[in-house]
């Protein structure tokens, strides 16, 4: 199969899960990495350039249904360029095998917490707390 035909396939599938909160940029990384042999840094590279679109327009979907605590957001937005600047000077230092060892840990770990989790009641920051995202 064509490579751009398993590229529009592999970004659909992303986007969907992109959509729901799912993580779908991390799971085109392990796409790139496993299936298509592709090295780390460069699926990292082109996760990157995916997330920008894809995101932004999640992001307008969530902020019209009221889905997003703003002050809540701003912190973590805050602290997650922090340290992405800071991590990504040590991923840059660090070898590739190691990148993806460290990225495969964190994916068994965040999977293996899923699947024992128990789901929390869904809440509207509007529901019970300060509306947030008209300020």
């Amino acid at each position: 199969m064509k490579d751009w035909i398993i590229a529009l396939l592999a970004g659909g599938v992303t986007g969907v899960l992109s959509a729901w909160g799912v993580g779908g940029g991390s799971l085109l990384i392990l796409f790139m990495t496993g299936v298509q042999g592709m090295d780390q840094p460069l699926s990292q590279g082109i996760n990157l350039l995916y997330f920008l679109p894809t995101s932004l327009t999640a992001l307008v979907s969530h902020l019209k249904n009221r889905l997003i605590d703003i002050k809540l957001a701003l912190c973590a937005v805050a602290a997650g360029a922090v340290t992405t600047a800071l991590s990504s000077l040590l991923a840059t230092g660090l070898d590739t095998q190691v990148v993806r060892k460290i990225f495969g840990a964190f994916v068994v770990i965040i999977g293996i917490t899923e699947l024992f989790r128990k789901c929390p009641e869904t809440r509207r920051p509007d529901e019970g707390t300060q509306d947030t995202t008209r300020e």
